[in-house]
């Protein structure tokens, strides 16, 4: 293991992100499930992870809202070992995670968390740091979700999310409300029932790598606002399907679950419009998150 050089103080934030569209393409041979999918960050909506110099070899976590996350087992640990075990930079440290972003909702906050902390660990690596490809196939080891958020923009993602191509999915002038309701639906669940429900519907072979788009962002026009995995996780969790639509009976041009859920957002063409979803969804229990897309 190599010691660091003393590094000051960083505080970074870790955005969450919503799938514009998500749509499951069938279970493959390995298990996992093959997917077709738009991630969209959501800056205004992040955790914040504090990194401090520490006094040893070793990482110790701090997670004030939720002390069950300081575990080995945190995706922000396993992205430190991970970075130090391939390139032998792995600097002692105090880590404050302050969780903002909801777990089990669908935004992908633990694997921003996982991001984070490998972007910074490469930026301070020096000659030990990794390329961006290189970096993103460490990424991919910890987490499906994770490359994107090495990203700078929206990216189609496709295999288990790992493929990604930057994209344009012209949102620009348009207005966010993310609704996410005091509900936890957990993942693998998610995918199990819709296995069930779609007999396991098994992935063509011929599908199962897809051919990759240049560099140069693909437009997404016009945008497909649909999820795959809604009518099994709103047949155990009817309230989600109630906020969806009230979402679009309050005008939103598009509307749709992230994820395995449980956050759900609404796309509006004026804020003014955006503001009466609010507050006819502003419910206990309810958190919502309004921001205007780039």
């Amino acid at each position: 293991m190599t010691r660091s050089e003393p590094f000051s103080e960083s505080i970074l934030a870790s955005p969450a992100k919503i799938n514009l569209y998500l749509k499951v393409l069938g279970l493959r041979e390995d298990g996992y499930h093959e997917l077709d999918t738009l991630f969209y960050p959501v800056d205004d909506l992040h955790d914040t992870v504090r990194i401090e110099p520490g006094h040893d070899e070793h990482m110790y976590l701090r997670c004030p809202e939720c002390p069950d996350l300081e575990s080995t087992s945190n995706l922000i640990y396993k992205a430190w070992k991970a970075f130090g075990a391939a390139t032998g930079f792995q600097p002692g440290m105090f880590v404050t995670l302050n969780k903002t972003v909801p777990m089990g909702g669908g935004l992908g906050g633990g694997s921003s968390n996982a991001a984070t902390m490998l972007r910074w660990l490469n930026e301070n690596a020096g000659p030990n740091a990794l390329t961006t490809q290189e970096l993103l196939a460490l990424a991919a080891t910890l987490g499906a979700d994770v490359p994107f958020f090495l990203m700078d923009g929206p990216a189609l993602a496709r295999g288990i999310g790992e493929e990604l191509t930057p994209a344009s999915p012209g949102l620009s002038g348009m207005t966010l409300v993310l609704v996410m309701p005091d509900l936890h639906v957990d993942t693998p669940w998610a995918f199990q029932a819709w296995d069930e429900a779609n007999d396991f519907r098994k992935i063509d072979d011929s599908l199962t790598t897809l051919g990759k788009d240049t560099k140069n962002p693909s437009p997404v026009s016009p945008l497909e606002v649909v999820n795959d995995l809604e009518p099994v996780v709103f047949a155990k969790h009817p309230t989600l399907r109630k906020i969806k639509e009230k979402l679009i009976q309050t005008g939103a041009a598009a509307a749709a679950m992230s994820g395995s859920g449980a956050s759900l957002f609404g796309l509006y063409r004026n804020r003014d419009s955006a503001m009466s979803a609010v507050r006819a969804l502003k419910e206990n229990g309810t958190e919502i998150v309004v921001t205007e897309c780039r």
